[in-house]
């Protein structure tokens, strides 16, 4: 077996940082995107969008759009007759309101840049001449453009059927006698903190090409989703088609960070549009639509109060959360994503005796909210976080002593929030994370450096990983994502092809999965294929979110691997005239008996018996060589943890913040492949660093987007992200296939509040604490101001 650079001494391709198999072609620039598409006759499609936030529609009129040179065709919500999106939770009516999402706008528009008819032309200059010539007419409504806003009295209702704009309203915990225990506590503090709208800004803007195919009777749907399953269920029900009908690929994908794990509305219109043509039709979002109309995320609203002891133990925590959904439920998770998460989530890495939350999630005149990396956990850690500094404050003992003494040890830990936490590094990753800075001297240069303003904070977390059917079946969700299945075939040459349900945006499932498979069998990784993103070639999937690809992913193909190599095992044992038990894979592309090791036969004759000469096999094993499994994570799923500790300079003249040092210690269990898990720690906590610093969507009152490009959207550059220095711990993990945990989210998880508790680290003796994000440059210098003044009027 040819062994590549980086294979481990142990004799295993997981855990070794081999070259990555995208690379050669993605890097030479022969990867193929959506915009690389091209078919014969293919037509472009834009939309006309809205250009107030909340009105009636009173008119469309398109007769001069039609008669644009070069427009093919334009079409409103009338003329597809499109079904409707909507996404469900089986909750009672008090707790949940659905609300319905055109494919195009009917009879209101609920935010600016909500699509209201289709043009579709021959390239792509002609379908913006004849977007611009568009006419419609609104009767302008009140925007209700905050939370605030949306749940004062009498407010203009976004959703006629969502009273007080709630569309959920959960109470999933509240512990008897909480309110005598914060009556008696020796300490009790309160964070109220906002977090800003982010846009995930993949650098692939959404995408699709449809084009119907007579002769498989199939409308072929070519986009940059991760959940192609289910944006053919969607589509197939509005556009009225068996699935079978309708087929869903997805090439090479630019990012997507979960602003693609929902359906969204312009992909089903350019495919519905493809269909009535029966020319292919291409959509591209220009990045101005990706930054005003595409899902966004974050913003949320917390009041939470935190009862201690003398001895700084927590006792209970109390939580009123709200999260502005903008305009709709996104499908399948609903406008429950963000407030059931943080809900059942918050206590984190903490023993917690006592839990009362209440989470809502209200609807406002702003383009919808949809899932990204993450999904609350920036939040509620951020919260919790800063509660551990006010109590570390309070009770004037070390932040770094106060969380030590609350952190969970003994595992496994069943939580307040009925919650089940595996064996993890909580302690571990915080111990040596504080270590790593104070022996890099960090303490004595932010201690003995007068003339300048330094500041060490922490944020401790876990992730939860891998969440099983049993995981969103708690939150009453109608489509319970969960498991995934794969199948696996090998063909007479030795070398096997793979299907996996999730689909990569950059993850290197190429790579990783095929690391898998190859210990499994013992192949080389060349002769590995892995296959995703085809609902024709997959049984069925539930695509990438929520670090679920290789927990939950990878751990089916794991199983259909370790079937497969029974399968071989049963043939050998037939042909070589032994029992089955006497044969086992030799880890080099064969089977051997274990009796006398130098007897064995290759993969590549076994499978030739299996599929030219299957008069030979045993009457057990039919012909061919092919196994199918299933995986799905039974419980509460799994935990990454990290601590990450940051050390920031504020510059007093402008109220910058520079990150000086960045470390990062974390324990996604076994790691397939370093360096892939390293770049998604650097890749999440830049993201989490620009949700601290810069990033925010802006409206104005009358519900205008304020950033509809990079000059508004501020997004950090590589100058404003630090090195990060990675240390890893590993906890295995017993409910995966390969011992992993998911890595995908925690480096945006634990940056927010490892920089928020580091400026205010730095502020300290200012008499001014922050608790919102992104951290504004005016709070930070005027804090500092005032300092400088006091000593100026003292000297």
């Amino acid at each position: 077996m040819t062994r590549e650079p980086g294979f481990r001494r142990d004799g295993s391709w997981v855990g070794a940082s081999v070259p990555r198999r995208e690379d050669p072609r993605l890097l030479a620039g022969r990867g193929r995107f959506v915009d690389d598409i091209t078919l014969p006759g293919l037509l472009h499609a834009q939309f006309v969008r809205a250009s107030v936030a909340h009105a009636r529609i009173t008119g469309i009129d398109l007769s001069e759009v039609r008669a644009t040179p070069g427009v093919v065709a334009a079409y409103t919500a009338d003329d597809l007759d499109l079904g409707d999106i909507t996404a469900v939770l089986d909750r009672p009516p008090h707790e949940f309101v659905p609300t319905a999402m055109p494919v195009l706008a009917r009879d209101k528009v609920r935010y600016v840049g909500e699509p209201i008819a289709i043009v579709v032309a021959r390239d792509p200059y002609a379908v913006e001449d004849g977007v611009e010539a568009a006419v419609v007419e609104y009767d302008e409504l009140a925007p209700v453009m905050s939370d605030t806003a949306a749940l004062a009295p009498g407010a203009e209702l976004v959703h006629a059927e969502a009273p007080a704009n709630t569309l959920v309203d959960v109470s999933l915990f509240a512990t008897e006698g909480i309110d005598g225990v914060f009556d008696d506590a020796h300490t009790v503090v309160r964070v109220q903190a906002k977090t800003g709208r982010q846009n995930a800004l993949p650098l692939e803007t959404r995408g699709v090409v449809a084009d119907w195919d007579d002769r498989d009777e199939q409308l072929r749907v070519q986009t940059c989703t991760q959940i192609p399953h289910q944006v053919r269920t969607v589509l197939a029900r509005c556009v009225g088609l068996d699935e079978r009908q309708v087929r869903v690929t997805v090439p090479d994908m630019g990012g997507g960070f979960g602003q693609k794990c929902v359906v969204g509305r312009e992909e089903i219109a350019a495919a519905a549009a493809a269909l009535r043509l029966r020319r292919p039709v291409k959509w591209i979002e220009d990045r101005r639509d990706a930054l005003t109309a595409a899902f966004l995320a974050r913003e949320q609203r917390y009041d939470a109060r935190a009862a201690f002891d003398a001895d700084g133990a927590i006792l209970a925590l109390d939580v009123d959360l709200v999260c502005d959904m903008g305009a709709y439920s996104c499908y399948p998770f609903t406008a429950g994503i963000e407030p059931l998460m943080a809900s059942a989530e918050m206590p984190g890495v903490y023993r917690l005796p006592a839990y009362r939350v209440r989470g809502r999630a209200v609807t406002t005149n702003k383009a919808p909210t949809g899932p990204y990396r993450g999904v609350s956990r920036p939040q509620y850690v951020m919260v919790m976080e800063r509660l551990m500094e006010k109590a570390a404050k309070a009770l004037s003992i070390d932040a770094v002593e106060l969380r030590r003494r609350n952190v969970i040890t003994v595992f496994p830990y069943r939580g307040v929030n009925n919650i089940t936490y595996d064996p993890g590094s909580y302690l571990e990753s915080l111990d040596l994370c504080e270590q790593v800075l104070r022996d890099e001297g960090w303490y004595k240069v932010r201690d003995e450096s007068p003339d300048r303003v330094i500041g060490i904070g922490y944020s401790c977390f876990s992730e939860r990983t891998g969440y099983g059917s049993g995981a969103f079946a708690a939150r009453k969700m109608s489509v319970v994502p969960g498991f995934d299945i794969s199948e696996i075939r090998m063909d007479t040459s030795g070398t096997v092809v793979v299907t996996s349900g999730t689909m990569s945006h950059g993850q290197s499932h190429e790579t990783t999965m095929a690391q898998i498979v190859a210990d499994r069998l013992g192949l080389d990784l060349n002769q590995v294929k892995i296959v995703q993103g085809d609902t024709d070639r997959i049984t069925y999937g539930f695509g990438s979110f929520a670090s679920r690809s290789i927990t939950i992913g990878g751990s089916a193909v794991a199983a259909a691997s370790v079937k497969l190599g029974e399968q071989l095992r049963e043939i050998a044992a037939h042909l070589l005239d032994t029992d089955l038990d006497n044969t086992e894979l030799d880890g080099d592309g064969g089977v051997r008996l274990r009796d006398t090791p130098d007897r064995g036969m290759t993969f590549a004759a076994l499978a030739n018996v299996a599929h030219l000469q299957a008069h030979l096999l045993p009457k057990s094993v039919g012909p061919g060589l092919s196994a199918t499994a299933s995986f799905d994570v039974m419980g509460d799923g799994t935990f990454s943890n990290a601590t990450h500790g940051v050390v920031v300079e504020l510059d007093r003249g402008t109220g910058g913040v520079e990150i000086l040092r960045y470390v990062c210690v974390e324990d996604c269990g076994v790691a397939i492949h370093p360096q892939v898990v390293e770049g998604q720690c650097r890749g999440g906590i830049a993201q989490g660093i620009a949700g601290a610093l810069f990033e925010q969507v802006n409206y104005d009152e009358t519900g205008q987007p304020l950033c509809p490009s990079f000059m508004e959207y501020k997004v950090p550059t590589a100058a404003e992200i630090p090195d990060v220095a990675i240390h890893h711990l590993e906890t295995p993990c017993a409910f995966t296939e390969s011992g992993a945990k998911g890595a995908g989210e925690g480096g945006t998880i634990g940056a927010p509040a490892a920089v928020l508790n580091a400026v205010n680290n730095a502020l300290r003796g200012t008499g001014v604490e922050l608790d919102n994000t992104p951290i504004a440059r005016e709070s930070v210098y005027r804090a500092l101001e005032g300092t400088l003044v006091d000593l100026l009027e003292n000297a």
